[in-house]
């Protein structure tokens, strides 16, 4: 089981119209990568900031990247930012 301790963090979010998102940092207590391209899932775009997390990668449903095991992450820190949406898991990379 993995703890809290062991999750990676967000290091860096560029996704600033995300309300978890705070001088590019993830604010959300977890996030969740899905999707067809590694899709921040957590993203949320709404008129006001929220969250008092630390950015931790939660899940990932990307079976198919190098650093997913038993869909959850294994990098040691993940970065955000605009790919095919506004906010995708730039640490992706396909096996």
């Amino acid at each position: 089981m993995t703890t809290a301790q062991d999750m990676p963090q967000v290091q860096q979010c560029s996704a600033t119209s995300c309300s978890y998102n705070s001088d590019s940092h993830c604010g959300a207590g977890a996030i969740t990568i899905s999707g067809d391209h590694a899709h921040c899932g957590t993203f949320v775009e709404i008129s006001f900031r929220g969250g008092n997390g630390n950015g931790l990668v939660g899940a990932c449903h990307r079976s198919d990247c190098r650093y997913n095991e038993k869909l959850e992450c294994t990098a040691s820190s993940v970065n955000i930012g605009q790919g095919a949406d506004a906010a995708d898991c730039l640490t992706y990379e396909a096996r």
